[in-house]
C-alpha cells in the first residue's frame, strides 16, 4: 500500500496524538525549543496561559512522551526518563522566567492606568439625612420608654369600631362623614384610614393586661386639603395610661414632664377645658413657645383628658377599678413650632436640603 492510500488515523496520527518517541532526542528536542518559542512570544499573561496550557498541559508533546516509557523496556526506562525530566525542566524553566517578566510588566501597567491624582478635587457625593419627622418620632418615643411606658403600634386600615364607635363617636358624629374621613370601597365593610392613631389605644386595652402605659405614634389620614398648616396624611403620638387611683394630676405631672423634655427645663405647659368623646373631663393642651413669630407665646399643642368610662367599658375595663388619661399631639405641630417650621408642605416634597439643616442623625 502506498503513502498516498495509508488510511487515516495510521502512523502519523498517532504519532501525533501520543506525542514524540521518548528516546527520540531530536523530536524531544524539537518540542521543547516549540514550548520555549510559545512562551518568549506571549505578549501577556493571557496568551502565556494558552502557551502553558498547550505545551505544559494533558496533551502537550512532552507530557504525552512522558507517559509512553512505562511501555519501554526495563532497560530503556532509565534513559527516557534522564531525557525526558531534562527536557521537562527547561520547559518549566522558561515558562517561570516569563511569567516573573509579563507579572512585572503587569503590575508597572497597573500602576499607570490605576494611578490616582491626589492633588485633584474630590467629587463628593451629597449625603441624604434621616427626615426630621422620623427623628422626632423616635425622640418623644424614647422619652416616654424612658418613664416605663411601652411603643404600641396598629393597622392603618382600620375598622369603623375601632376608629368611631369603641371611642365613643356616635353615629352621626361629624367626624364620621365623608368630608373628615376616607372610607374603603364598599362603604359597607366599615373599613376606614384611621383618622387617628386612638383606635390602637383601644387594641392595646384589649390585648394587655392591666395597668396598661402605652404611647401610640404612627401614621393617620383626613381629607383635608395640602395647604400650609394642613396635609391629608400626618402622623400622631398617643399616649394612654389605665391604672388604679389615675387622676388630672398624674396627666397634668406626665404631659409637665413630657414638655420639658421637648422644650427645656423652662417649659411650662396649662390645660383649658374642652371636649372630647373619648375623654371626659377634657381639656385642650398649650405650651409656652419662645420661638413663635412676634415674641413667646402659648401655642395649642394637643388634646387630653381622663378616659370616658363609655370608652374604657368598651375594652372591658371596669371603670369602677380602673381610671385612666390619655392624650394626642401631632408630630407636625410639634416640629413647626420645637423648629420654627412655618410652611407644612416643606415636609412631604421631599427634597433632601430640608432634612439636611435638621442635621446627619442616625
Amino acid at each position: 500500500m502506498s503513502t498516498s492510500e495509508r488510511p487515516a488515523g495510521s502512523t502519523e496520527e498517532q504519532a501525533a496524538s501520543s506525542g514524540p518517541h521518548p528516546l527520540d532526542e531530536a523530536a524531544v528536542e524539537n518540542a521543547v525549543q516549540q514550548a520555549l518559542q510559545a512562551f518568549e512570544a506571549a505578549a501577556d499573561l493571557e496568551e502565556l496561559k494558552e502557551a502553558r496550557l498547550a505545551h505544559t498541559g494533558e496533551k502537550a508533546p512532552i507530557v504525552l512522551a512522558n507517559r509512553q516509557i512505562k511501555d519501554l523496556d526495563k532497560d530503556q526506562k532509565k534513559e527516557a526518563g534522564k531525557l525526558l525530566g531534562a527536557a521537562r525542566g527547561r520547559v518549566q524553566k522558561a515558562l517561570s522566567a516569563r511569567t516573573d517578566v509579563l507579572e512585572a510588566e503587569h503590575a508597572e501597567r497597573m500602576l499607570i492606568e490605576e494611578a490616582v491624582d491626589v492633588t485633584a478635587a474630590p467629587r463628593r457625593k451629597p449625603l441624604g439625612a434621616r427626615h426630621p419627622l422620623s427623628v422626632l418620632q423616635e425622640e418623644v418615643s424614647d422619652v416616654f420608654i424612658g418613664m416605663g411606658w411601652e411603643i404600641a403600634e396598629g393597622p392603618e386600615v382600620e375598622s369603623e369600631w375601632f376608629n368611631f364607635d369603641a371611642l365613643n363617636f356616635d353615629p352621626d358624629h361629624p367626624a364620621r362623614e365623608m368630608q373628615d374621613t376616607f372610607f374603603v370601597e364598599p362603604k359597607s365593610s366599615h373599613l376606614v384610614l384611621r383618622t387617628h392613631t386612638s383606635p390602637v389605644q383601644i387594641r392595646a386595652l384589649l390585648g394587655r393586661e392591666l395597668p396598661v402605659y402605652v404611647l401610640c405614634p404612627g401614621k393617620t389620614f383626613r381629607t383635608d386639603e395640602l395647604d400650609a398648616t394642613h396635609t391629608p396624611v400626618f402622623h400622631q403620638f398617643e399616649g394612654l395610661a389605665v391604672d388604679k387611683g389615675l387622676t388630672m394630676a398624674d396627666l397634668k405631672g406626665t404631659l409637665e414632664h413630657f414638655a420639658r423634655q421637648m422644650f427645656g427645663p423652662e417649659a411650662a405647659i396649662r390645660l383649658r377645658p374642652s371636649y372630647f368623646p373619648f375623654t371626659e373631663p377634657s381639656a385642650e393642651l398649650d405650651v409656652w413657645d419662645v420661638n413663635a413669630k412676634g415674641g413667646p407665646r402659648w401655642v395649642e399643642w394637643g388634646g387630653c383628658g381622663m378616659v370616658n368610662p363609655d370608652v374604657l367599658r368598651a375594652a372591658g375595663v371596669d371603670p369602677q377599678e380602673h381610671t385612666g388619661f390619655a392624650f394626642g399631639m401631632g408630630v407636625e405641630r410639634t416640629l413647626m413650632f420645637r423648629n420654627g417650621v412655618t410652611d407644612m408642605r416643606d415636609m412631604i416634597e421631599g427634597d433632601v436640603r430640608f432634612s439636611q439643616q435638621f442635621g446627619m442623625e442616625v
